[in-house]
């Protein structure tokens, strides 16, 4: 996948992306992954990004120009598949979406600043809006970098284990179920006996109705009668 943001705090993505599943997806050339600062773009001498809103009020607004030309810039090789523009009152992030983002070839993410961006670039060029839940953050690069590690994680050989994406939480619009690991008896804290069995169907069957039991009692919301 290619994968371009376009930002213009470009700094607080160097962790998120530089570290763990991202980087091994980047290593591997799974991922190609480049950060776009919007600044770069502006043809104002102090690079401004922003201006005050029409109508008055509280705020600055990212202007239209810079981030047409940092677009142009990224579309000279080729087309968008989709431009994501990440913002609270987009439509809520979940996993069905990320399964379905993580089978394009070319996509951008578009991180807000300030009060947003102008509107006629939504109207216009925005392809797809994204909120990865009802709070307000200072700009769109955090729930940006939750977006691209949901939707990288998917993609195949970027996991070890490429069946564990398969059993995430919410992948059948069920929750996980409990895991454990070794010791099987910690301070009398003990593994359920079936777990230690070696029967891979009563396992199979166990963790589908802990999956359904929890599901029920967390997020019934999520849970879907027979």
């Amino acid at each position: 996948m290619e994968l371009h943001i376009l930002t213009v705090v470009p700094g607080l993505l160097d962790s998120p992306f530089n570290h763990s599943i991202l980087k091994r997806a980047q290593d591997k050339g799974l991922l190609e992954l480049k950060v776009h600062n919007i600044r770069d773009y502006s043809t104002d001498k102090h690079k401004s990004v922003d201006d005050y809103a029409f109508g008055g009020g509280a705020g600055m607004v990212m202007m239209i120009d810079p981030i047409l030309r940092c677009l142009e810039h990224i579309n000279k090789s080729a087309t968008l598949d989709e431009l994501i523009y990440m913002t609270p009152d987009g439509e809520k992030f979940n996993q069905k979406q990320a399964n379905k983002l993580s089978t394009l070839k070319r996509l951008a993410i578009l991180c807000g600043h300030y009060k947003g961006i102008d509107d006629r670039l939504r109207q216009h060029v925005v392809t797809k809006e994204i909120s990865i839940g009802d709070y307000v953050l200072s700009g769109g690069e955090l729930a940006a970098a939750v977006v691209v590690d949901s939707v990288i994680r998917l993609i195949p050989g970027v996991l070890n284990d490429e069946t564990s994406a398969l059993t995430d939480s919410f992948q059948d619009d069920l929750l996980a179920p409990p895991v454990y690991t070794r010791p099987a008896d910690y301070n009398g804290w003990k593994v359920p006996d079936v777990l230690l069995s070696g029967h891979t169907k009563e396992i199979e069957k166990w963790r589908h109705e802990q999956s359904v039991q929890r599901t029920r009692e967390r997020r019934p919301d999520l849970f879907k009668e027979d």
